[in-house]
Order: structure tokens, then sequence, then C-alpha cells
């Protein structure tokens, strides 16, 4: 009889070791399942704060593009207007020169030589400069 208190006694000793022993692997499996759920979390936030500055970022880049177009299109209204004033000086000017040709035509002679002198010290320096 005492063998069957033994057998009775080991096999409940070793209904708790196991029950022990379970418990402990079912713990370290819910610690490892919150961590993994803390991860998942963390991961999501991390994913959600990247789309916020994506999203940021785009709008930023966008925004700049406007502002470069707005820059862009005024640069070029600008150079029109500057052809446009340079046009109107190249006829006032052609204007002026015959006028003065008609009036002084000596003066306006020695004026062409001049232009073309300054010309020519100009192209000798610059191949005086190139060598």
């Amino acid at each position: 009889m005492t063998i069957y208190l033994y057998i009775i006694c080991s096999f409940v000793a070793g209904f708790i070791i196991a029950w022990v022993i379970q418990m402990i692997n079912l713990m370290k499996l819910k610690k490892e399942y919150k961590s993994t759920q803390g991860l998942l979390e963390s991961e999501k936030l991390k994913k959600e704060t990247s789309q916020k500055e994506n999203t940021f970022l785009i709008q930023s880049a966008d925004a700049t593009l406007l502002v470069t177009k707005e820059k862009l299109r005024k640069a070029e209204e600008l150079v029109r207007i500057m052809d446009n004033d340079i046009l109107l000086l190249q006829k006032s000017n052609e204007e002026n020169e015959s006028f003065f040709a008609k009036a002084e035509p000596v003066l306006h002679e020695m004026k062409l030589k001049l232009i073309e002198a300054n010309n020519n010290v100009a192209r000798l320096k610059k191949q005086l400069g190139e060598k």
C-alpha cells in the first residue's frame, strides 16, 4: 500500500512540477506577447509620424514650387519689359545718330572713327592678354 502512496505522491508531485513548468512557459509567452504588442504599437506610431512628416514635406515642396513659379513668372515679365526698353533705347539712339549725322556730318564721321579706334584697341588688348 505504501507503494501506491508513493506512486500517487510521485504522480501528484510530477503533475505539480509539470503544471509549474507550464505556468512559467505561459508567463514567458505572455511577457513576449506584451513586448511584441508594444513593439507593434511603437512601429505603428513611427509609421504615422513618418506619414505626417512626408505629407508636410510634400506640402512644403509644393508651396516652394508655387513660389518659385511665381518668381519665374515675374522675372520673365521683367525681362520682357527690359527687352522692350532696350528696343526703345536702340530706336532712340538710331534716331539721334541719324539726326546727328545730318546736322554735323564731320563730327559724326569723327565719332565713328573714334569708336572704331576704341574697338581696335580693345581687340589688341585682348590679343595681348591671351598671349
